[in-house]
């Protein structure tokens, strides 16, 4: 850091004497000698209050014999025109006359002093006491307070309300209020206590070479320390530097860690250091010299030339505030040279935030990026069209100078290879991503605000278009329209497309997914080609969804998953895709775009059907358009789709959904009927998973139309199917029937029974179901006739339904018949027990006719069932020839349950009489009730004695009354009573 900031300049020579203190005072210097005599020095041309460099200074006035004993210390006010100096005590003259204005004789045999000269506090160490005086009226001193000390003060200055002083070899904070000392550390071994203070009002304490800075309160600040290159006989500080007197030079440091040289001036035999305003005055022997500062931009120049750029930074904030903008250029240029060093030097990150400190715009860090595919937009090599974006101004041209001349390095450059390969290195693309993410927000916001701009000033005008008259003139075609500037979202633009190419290249992808899936201005040319090369399909699909491409994206998804299910995904992130990915995507695109939602499905149908149902169920898609689509366009996933809607809907699916389900079903379970029937294998109790599936879709549905399902099934086959739809239509002596005689699975009857059964049961009119199979045990020919009754009610519900003839043959002693195709039979039900004596519609007397009965099975259904079938319409329905041991399982617990109902009635209608004639006793009692009438007992209506007249007694057997009011009471009442029913 060494550079020049000062100019060592002699301003007086040949002092008389040896001069003992040194001051300065409106341009001029105060010097004593050690003849006890003042001499004042001027400059040739006025000096407007500062020390000059113009010419030595000349002698102006001396005053001989001022003090007694030559001064010490010596010390000037220019904002009071005071001289304090302490020779044999602390005086006090006026200036420039020179006048005594007082003398201190308490600080008779004082050693050092210390001037507040803000507050006009003074104070004095002698011996072992430290005095306080304050100066009243600018006359004289005021002792406030005086305080002991340990041992004889050495070195003193004020901080705040404390003084801070060196004695022996320890440094103490004392209250100036209290008087409470605080000790701080010890000094060094060799220098005496060195007390410095500091314009921020902290204190610089020595300690040998060493210089510490402390706060206020004594205590330690972090990384403050200036070691010197040998012990300090003074210090005085001149901000932005410390210069300290030592034995064979004066040295001068910064103050800002880590505290570097700056100067070394060589100055031999230096008496006194002192600060002025704008200067250090150096006294020698019998010479005074003016330590002069350098200006500020000069040094700016050195420690830029030398690669001191953050000292040179801190000197910029130095400059006069009204050079705002030249501070602001100097900064930025520094900043861009800097930026430029640590880039070179591979500090990337370090480059990245000088360059954002210099707000240069981003297109000409981009230029050190030569890989990156930038947009054209009319931004790039257009710099001044920015002055419009604070963030991205320079404020001079000379930053544009250094951005000129490095760009000019970069040309020249004959061996670019290296310099592209390192500034496109992964280090250097990291700090390029923290640097744009930094100016990104503020980019995007401005961006954002334009486009917002430009739609209202659009809607607007349009909203005035529209309010013209209808008889204005017609709007002109040619009329040019007003283009705004589009700086920010082009400037936008470069940023995203930059940005996500230095998040490839460095292998963040998850953060490039994140940039697309907010808002961006990403080119989706330039984006899509890199993406394409870097083979980063993951994030070249989002690129597609942020810019709604997805058809393009879900044809890049569906040949990625075929591709990881080949040998040619050599890659991981390749064998990462898979189908349900695809669900994913789809699934935001359901209710915005269903029809691309369905086109781009039937891939992940056929692998995946359950989560794509579920996605078209979870996301509303209509069931409807989806059936529709998959009928016209994937015929074979139509069933697939149905079968899997109506098991994961908790709602069902619509009835013509149903339908349609059930009429796939059915016409494969033809074709697969046809097939076998040709062969000769088919059997109606031969079933394919396809057959299952309709019979579970009939028992568990009821949406479907039953009419044009029957019209379609062969009358020789499917005797199962036709039974369920017959039980849908509640023709249950016909289901039975084909149960029965048909498919000869008298379990499957019994379990329809049972079913409808349960189903109705609080329905008694379907409670003869049981009686219905019965009859078609027993009596099929009754069964046929009640069949062949109910035809026309059936034709008149269901008028497309056409009647067919029935017959019936017999077949190794089981009686077979033909069912007759009608649908819709109404059945009666019979209450579930009882002995009725009456004759019910089984009743015959001869139950053989129309050929041979099942009577075993009669008789089981009886012994299973006899809590559900009215046991005397059973009884009267079987054969008369029935063995009654047969009987004993049906009766046994028939005759124990009415026996058990008669009991339990019997039980009842006893409890029912005996509570009958426990409230006749309460009544009888309650009519023997005894009244005694004397001579004071009144009438309760006309309150006059009963005497011997005769009375009547209410209920309650205490309120008595005449008869004669009673009945009168009671004809008021009918009256009144008759009268308000007219009323009404």
């Amino acid at each position: 850091m060494v550079h020049s900031a000062y100019d060592a300049v002699e301003l007086v020579s040949g002092v008389p004497g040896r001069i003992e203190a040194v001051a300065s005072h409106a341009g001029k210097l105060l010097v004593a000698a050690s003849d006890c005599s003042l001499r004042v020095y001027s400059p040739p041309a006025p000096a407007d209050g500062e020390i000059r460099r113009d010419a030595p200074y000349a002698l102006e006035r001396q005053e001989q014999r001022l003090w007694r004993r030559a001064p010490s210390a010596m010390e000037a006010s220019a904002t009071r025109d005071l001289l304090l100096s302490l020779s044999d005590w602390v005086a006090l003259h006026r200036l420039p006359g020179l006048e005594t204005v007082a003398v201190v004789s308490k600080t008779k045999g004082a050693n050092v002093f210390a001037w507040d000269d803000r507050r006009g506090l003074l104070a004095a160490g002698r011996q072992k006491r430290l005095t306080i005086f304050r100066l009243d009226g600018g006359r004289e001193f005021v002792e406030v307070k005086e305080f002991g000390v340990p041992d004889m003060v050495k070195s003193m200055a004020w901080c705040g309300d404390n003084i801070c002083i060196g004695i022996r070899r320890d440094y103490m904070i004392i209250n100036s209020v209290t008087g409470a000392l605080t000790e701080v550390f010890s000094a060094g071994r060799i220098a005496p206590p060195l007390v410095v203070p500091l314009p921020t009002g902290e204190l610089l304490l020595g300690k040998d070479n060493i210089g510490v800075f402390v706060d206020q309160n004594g205590k330690l600040i972090q990384d403050g320390r200036i070691i010197w290159s040998d012990t300090p006989a003074s210090v005085v500080i001149h901000k932005p530097y410390a210069v300290a007197r030592l034995p064979r030079h004066v040295e001068i440091r910064s103050l800002r860690a880590p505290s570097a040289l700056v100067q070394t001036v060589v100055l031999r035999d230096v008496q006194k250091l002192v600060q002025t305003d704008n200067c250090i005055l150096a006294a020698l022997s019998n010479s005074v010299y003016g330590l002069l500062p350098v200006p500020i931009g000069a040094q700016i120049v050195q420690l830029t030339a030398s690669g001191e750029f953050e000292d040179a930074l801190a000197l910029c904030k130095l400059l006069p505030p009204e050079d705002s903008n030249l501070r602001a250029a100097k900064e930025s240029s520094i900043h861009m040279r800097y930026g430029h060093f640590l880039f070179d030097n591979g500090s990337y990150e370090e480059a990245m935030e000088q360059f954002s400190d210099s707000h240069v715009d981003i297109t000409y860090v981009f230029s050190l990026y030569p890989s990156l595919v930038l947009p054209q937009t009319h931004i790039i090599g257009e710099h001044d069209k920015l002055h419009d974006l604070p963030e991205l101004a320079r404020e001079s041209s000379d930053v544009t100078d250094e951005m000129e001349s490095y760009s000019l390095q970069l040309h020249d450059s004959d061996d670019k290879s290296p310099l592209e390969n390192k500034k496109m290195s992964h280090n250097s693309l990291i700090a390029l991503v923290k640097y744009l993410q930094k100016k990104r927000n503020g980019i995007i916001d401005r961006a954002t605000s334009e486009v917002t701009e430009e739609v209202v000033s659009g809607a607007v005008h349009h909203s005035l278009i529209l309010s013209e008259p209808y008889k204005a003139k017609k709007p002109n075609k040619k009329r040019p329209q007003t283009l705004r500037s589009s700086v920010a979202r082009e400037l936008a633009t470069v940023l995203d497309t930059s940005l996500l190419q230095a998040l490839i290249l460095t292998r963040q992808s998850s953060g490039a997914v994140e940039l697309l899936k907010g808002l961006n201005y990403c080119d989706l040319k330039i984006c899509e080609e890199f993406l394409k090369e870097r083979s980063d399909y993951m994030v070249l699909i989002e690129l597609y969804r942020s810019n709604d491409m997805h058809r393009e994206a879900l044809q890049l998804l569906n040949q990625l998953v075929e591709k990881s299910k080949s040998e040619m995904a050599n890659t991981d992130s390749i064998k990462k895709i898979n189908p349900q990915m695809i669900i994913e995507y789809l699934r935001p695109l359901c209710r915005s775009d269903p029809m691309l939602v369905l086109e781009s499905s039937l891939y992940v149908l056929e692998r995946n059907p359950s989560e794509t149902i579920e996605l078209f169920l979870s996301e509303n898609v209509p069931a409807d358009l989806v059936n529709s689509y998959l009928k016209q366009h994937a015929p074979n996933l139509q069933s697939t789709y149905l079968e899997l809607m109506l098991s994961m809907s908790e709602t069902g699916i619509n009835p013509n959904l149903q339908n349609e389900l059930v009429q796939l079903y059915l016409s494969e379970v033809l074709d697969w009927y046809k097939i076998l029937k040709d062969e000769g294998n088919w059997t109606d109790k031969t079933y394919s998973p396809t057959r299952n599936k309709l019979i579970s879709t009939l028992e568990n549905n009821s949406g479907y139309n039953t009419d044009t399902l029957l019209k379609r099934l062969p009358q020789d086959a499917l005797f199962e199917e036709r039974a369920i739809m017959y039980g849908k239509m509640n023709q249950h002596l016909r289901a039975l029937s084909l149960y029965v005689h048909k498919l000869h699975m008298p379990e499957r009857a019994v379990a329809y029974c049972d079913r409808v059964y349960e189903e109705g049961a609080q329905q008694p009119s379907k409670s003869n179901i049981y009686f219905n199979l019965l009859q078609i045990y027993l009596n099929p020919r009754k069964a046929e006739k009640e069949i062949e009754q109910k035809i026309i009610p059936v034709a008149s519900q269901y008028p497309g339904i056409q009647r067919v003839s029935s017959t019936t043959k017999v077949r190794g002693g089981r009686m077979g018949r033909k069912v007759v195709e009608i649908e819709g039979a109404e059945d009666i039900r019979f209450s579930t027990s009882g002995t009725d004596n009456g004759r019910s519609d089984g009743d015959t007397d001869d139950v053989s006719d129309g050929g041979p009965i099942m009577l075993n099975e009669a008789l089981e259904l009886l012994s299973q069932r006899w809590d559900r079938i009215n046991g005397a319409q059973a009884l009267r329905l079987l054969p008369r020839d029935t063995k009654l041991q047969d009987l004993v399982s049906f009766l046994e617990p028939l005759l124990r349950n009415s026996s058990e109902h008669r009991r339990n009635y019997m039980v009842i209608k006893n409890l029912i009489l005996r509570a009958n004639l426990e409230v006749k006793e309460d009544l009888y009692k309650r009519r023997q009730a005894v009244v005694k009438i004397d001579g004071d007992s009144m009438c309760s209506l006309c309150h006059k004695r009963i005497a011997n007249s005769a009375f009547a007694i209410y209920p309650n057997g205490q309120t008595l009354v005449h008869f004669v009011c009673f009945r009168e009471s009671q004809q008021i009442k009918a009256v009144r009573g008759s009268n308000s029913g007219k009323r009404r």
